[in-house]
């Protein structure tokens, strides 16, 4: 299993960014995909999962209205889209699977938010 993230960088607050995570190694359109997050000299925080077809998402609160998860099973790939981003949502951002009960993460992508 690997769970490859790209797409992050530097970024001004109010602005968009887009993550991608490629997937390989399993079915990837038989399982739920996440994003998580850790900031500097704070512990993983849950972002958002989609369901294995797409159908149902989920968003914590702090990313409500602001980040939409999806996917594409024809590419292997689960999207973060982030918007009106502020400074408190810098950090490395990592693709999640958990897959015939192991977790799998990703290597993480550095996402900063500052002007």
């Amino acid at each position: 299993v690997q769970l490859v993230e790209s797409g992050g960088g530097l970024v001004q607050p109010g602005g968009s960014q887009r993550l991608s995570c490629v997937a390989s190694g399993f079915t990837f359109s038989n399982y739920q995909m996440s994003w998580y997050r850790q900031a500097p000299g704070k512990g993983r925080e849950w972002v958002a999962r989609i369901t294995s077809a797409g159908v149902t998402t989920d968003y914590s609160n702090s990313v409500k209205g602001r980040f939409t998860i999806s996917r594409d099973n024809a590419k292997n790939t689960v999207y973060l889209q982030m918007k009106s981003l502020k400074p408190e949502d810098t950090a490395v951002y990592y693709c999640y699977a958990r897959i015939r009960a192991s977790d799998y993460w990703g290597q993480g992508t550095q996402v900063t938010v500052s002007s």
